[in-house]
């Protein structure tokens, strides 16, 4: 994930912490500050934030393991202010098994509140521990608290809602009586719907629940998308979208003819030849970038990318989107058993999901 910190790998699994997380520690100095706490007691803070830390990492640990018991790897968990992301190979589409893997993270969290209750005695009354906990964070209330914030955490990550557990729970629920594409638009609106009561709540109350509703929005926005077009593309290969038409360029060209055949069309990517043979590519940016620094009569093979992306005609389009989506300002060059027959680019792609999900509701 983009403005992550990496911290190493556990068992193969890189973990990393979102940039995000220093605007969590901001915001915890600044409420110490204004409520007057001194340094023991803004210690005891920090401590009890390395804690959630530790606590976030185990729950995506958590999601990770029963993952992995349906055969799927985890490449990377990356802890953000409102939880962790443990980013999986594949989401399982088997309803079942995509709610025992949603489960298991906030499952961590009650057994870890369980285990944290045996060794606290707590008081008498209600009316007591809350007096206790009025006193601030200290070696008295650090449990109770670290008890309290994983019951929140399992609740919180419950609500049905992207990227949240609740969201996938829900997704898993809905997929058992409608396909699942359809299920996951239904939950992202749910919890698109419940993140816009977040941002109101955040304008009234906290302001950080203004971020978390953002958060959900695009989450769930992007998980929609996503499983869309891995719907869409199933059961079809890269050869079945493969651009045979395409504007090309000869590397002996000048970045004046480029900026001519960018003006007179409407293609946005080129690929460059000598003679008959692909030898790079060159986007809009590229050309225009090259006109201002370069001159107009610049050579086109002087400023061509040649680290061409290269995909196999036989390759299932699912296994490809994120490759697409990562480089979708790129042309991919596509081979059939070593022999080039045409270009691939994500707004290619993009076009056949959204002309498969129209033939799809005539």
């Amino acid at each position: 994930m983009k403005g992550s910190l990496q911290l190493g790998k556990i068992a193969g699994i890189r973990v990393s912490i979102h940039w995000t997380f220093l605007l969590l520690i901001a915001y915890i100095a600044f409420s110490n500050y204004r409520n007057g706490e001194n340094l023991t007691q803004t210690g005891w803070t920090l401590l009890l934030v390395g804690s959630v830390f530790f606590v976030v990492f185990l729950h995506e640990l958590g999601h990770a393991l029963a993952a992995k018991h349906y055969h799927i790897n985890t490449t990377s968990i990356t802890l953000l202010p409102i939880g962790g992301v443990a980013n999986l190979e594949s989401i399982p589409e088997n309803p079942k098994e995509e709610l025992v893997v949603a489960f298991a993270g906030p499952a961590v969290n009650i057994v870890i509140a369980a285990i944290t209750g045996l060794f606290i005695t707590f008081p008498d009354t209600s009316q007591q521990l809350v007096s206790l906990l009025e006193q601030g964070l200290n070696a008295q209330t650090f449990f109770i608290q670290f008890l309290i914030i994983n019951i929140w955490l399992a609740v919180f990550n419950l609500i049905p809602a992207f990227p949240m557990d609740g969201g996938r729970v829900l997704r898993a629920l809905l997929a058992f009586r409608m396909p699942r594409h359809k299920a996951t638009l239904v939950a992202a609106r749910i919890g698109q719907f419940l993140a816009i009561l977040f941002v109101f709540a955040g304008f009234y109350s906290n302001p950080f629940l203004i971020f978390i509703g953002l958060f959900i929005i695009l989450g769930a926005q992007s998980e929609a998308e996503m499983t869309k077009m891995s719907y869409f593309t199933k059961g079809h290969l890269v050869r079945d979208v493969v651009m045979h038409h395409y504007e090309t360029l000869q590397e002996t060209q000048t970045i004046a003819e480029a900026v001519a055949l960018l003006l007179n069309g409407t293609s946005r990517q080129f690929l460059v030849l000598d003679k008959d043979t692909p030898v790079g590519t060159i986007n809009r940016d590229g050309i225009i970038q090259a006109l201002s620094q370069s001159g107009k009569e610049t050579p086109i093979g002087n400023i061509v990318q040649r680290n061409m992306p290269v995909l196999d005609a036989g390759t299932p389009l699912e296994k490809i989107y994120l490759s697409l989506l990562q480089r979708k300002d790129e042309l991919h060059l596509v081979y059939d058993n070593g022999v080039f027959i045409g270009v691939l680019d994500f707004d290619n792609v993009a076009e056949f999901v959204m002309i498969k999900n129209a033939a799809g509701n005539q």
